[in-house]
């Protein structure tokens, strides 16, 4: 097992605890995203040197940018922005933006369901096109879409489903498959 592989393998493990957390307990603990967002430079470093630490706080900010911007609209909490900076930190930008789309493509999918399972799926389409519409439709057709309209969905689950779709495609031998 190489250093790349351990540090796969640590953040496979660690979204599996968050994702259990979050499940259970609705956050993200700090002890662990920010153990793992300070574990994935400092073994970058301490294996691969300058180039690979840089690529791992590259990737931290590069996987927290998105997260954080959705964070500051109420729209995700913090624990998840860190957990996604802390898998940026150790799978490498590309790699942390792959576990990234993987995670919000699983997120969307559930969301979905979730609604239809509720009969708010309709609902929520009428309230998602007044949120993009409203300051360009005539005041008479507008509407106030209120924060108790959007429906919570815990990401950290969908963190994990993400890096361990992403860690795969890198490794598809671990699942018994060549490349």
């Amino acid at each position: 097992m190489t250093g790349e592989d351990g540090m796969h393998v640590l953040a496979l493990v660690g979204t599996a605890v968050g994702a259990g957390w979050d499940i259970r307990k609705g956050t993200l603990p700090n002890w662990l995203t920010l153990s793992l967002l300070a574990a994935g430079p400092a073994i970058a470093f301490g294996i691969y040197g300058t180039g690979r630490f840089l690529d791992s706080c590259l990737g931290a900010c590069l996987c927290a940018f998105i997260p954080f911007l959705a964070f500051r609209s109420n729209g995700m909490g913090g624990g998840d922005v860190k957990l996604f900076a802390a898998v940026g930190a150790l799978l490498g930008w590309q790699v942390g933006f792959e576990a990234q789309f993987f995670a919000m493509v699983a997120a969307s999918i559930a969301s979905l369901v979730v609604l239809a399972y509720k009969r708010q799926l309709l609902t929520a389409f009428s309230n998602l096109f007044y949120l993009a519409f409203n300051r360009i439709l005539p005041q008479k057709w507008r509407r106030d879409v209120t924060q108790s309209l959007r429906t919570e969905l815990r990401i950290g689950p969908y963190i994990f489903v993400g890096t361990a779709a992403a860690v795969l495609l890198q490794h598809p031998s671990w699942l018994g498959m060549t490349r």
